[in-house]
């Protein structure tokens, strides 16, 4: 899955034998499998960050006069793919993961007009309607506050993204919370970005019986087990995830926090980028296109290989 810009084949959040340059989106693992030795690498400077902390070697490459990098909002430093109509007679937008919702601890996305609209189709189904970011936060900080009185409080939680918007969240009632070593390492990249974030690590932190804590969610019911153990007291489980909409947890409580757009704010996205075409990517990517067939948009998954200038063209030209 690629496109073919200015004479470059460019990868998109994917490993792609026949390209010369790799782009990537954000630093979440299942876009940065394009990364490759000699391979030139276009992300933000906090995405690059964001993986050498976690041992990826990245070879950055200068962006191709013509294509900008937007702000996706999905977490800090996430980029859109934007190729520019003012340089190259033709517009392409590429949006890797997105949310349209203004997120704690990362920047507001950015939406301009293309031609071709190249989305993320995580979320294609009409029926998951995602509620207000501020009455879920004003519930994460309600339930937050009312447990900690009886016991430890954990959020399991991806690593990079949403940990430091839990973060941000329970800073913003006073909380510092414990997070483990492999969030802390995150934290210390998004602080030396100047985000401010408040916590402390576990390994570094006086044991105590009452506090909210902050684990990689494969590992929230061990490290449950182990705080019951020490504290002698309950140990409250949560997570904070888009999923918690479409599936079950084996947590105390679920929260719908996603750092996705569901699909009301896709058509807003798409509403504001009019694009003459749309193809979608993703696993969910057949049905996506369905739905917004229905909708009325010229909508197709996108196909294997690249998309190339002329037909692009085509596409911007009405042909």
């Amino acid at each position: 899955m690629g496109l073919r810009v200015n004479g470059h084949r460019v990868a998109l959040d994917r490993h792609e034998p026949d390209s010369d340059l790799n782009f990537v989106s954000h630093a979440h693992s299942d876009h940065t499998s394009g990364i490759r030795k000699g391979k030139g690498t276009i992300t933000s400077e906090v995405t690059r960050a964001l993986l050498e902390s976690k041992g990826k070697k990245v070879t950055m490459a200068a962006v191709p006069p013509g294509v900008r990098l937007l702000n996706a909002g999905h977490m800090f430093g996430s980029r859109q793919f934007y190729v520019d109509s003012d340089q190259n007679g033709y517009s392409v937008v590429y949006t890797g993961d997105y949310q349209m919702q203004k997120a704690y601890a990362t920047e507001g996305i950015e939406v301009r007009k293309a031609d071709v609209l190249i989305i993320d189709s995580t979320y294609p189904n009409p029926n998951v309607v995602f509620d207000s970011r501020e009455d879920v936060i004003a519930a994460i900080q309600c339930y937050t506050k009312q447990k900690v009185n009886w016991g430890t409080v954990l959020f399991g939680a991806y690593s990079a993204g949403k940990a430091q918007e839990l973060i941000s969240i329970f800073n913003e009632i006073g909380i510092a919370p414990v997070v483990d070593e492999k969030v802390g390492e995150i934290n210390k990249v998004y602080t030396s970005f100047g985000v401010r974030l408040d916590y402390e690590v576990a390994s570094e932190s006086q044991p105590r019986d009452n506090f909210v804590g902050i684990v990689n969610i494969s590992k929230l019911t061990q490290n449950k087990i182990e705080v019951e153990r020490r504290t002698e007291r309950r140990a409250f489980t949560a997570v904070a995830t888009g999923w918690a909409k479409v599936m079950t947890f084996e947590t105390d409580v679920q929260f719908p926090l996603s750092d996705h757009a569901d699909f009301k704010q896709a058509l807003e996205y798409v509403s504001l980028c009019e694009p003459k075409v749309i193809y979608t990517v993703g696993s969910q990517s057949g049905i996506f296109a369905l739905q917004l067939q229905k909708a009325g948009y010229s909508a197709s998954p996108f196909f294997q290989g690249a998309l190339d200038e002329q037909m692009i063209k085509a596409i911007a030209n009405g042909r």
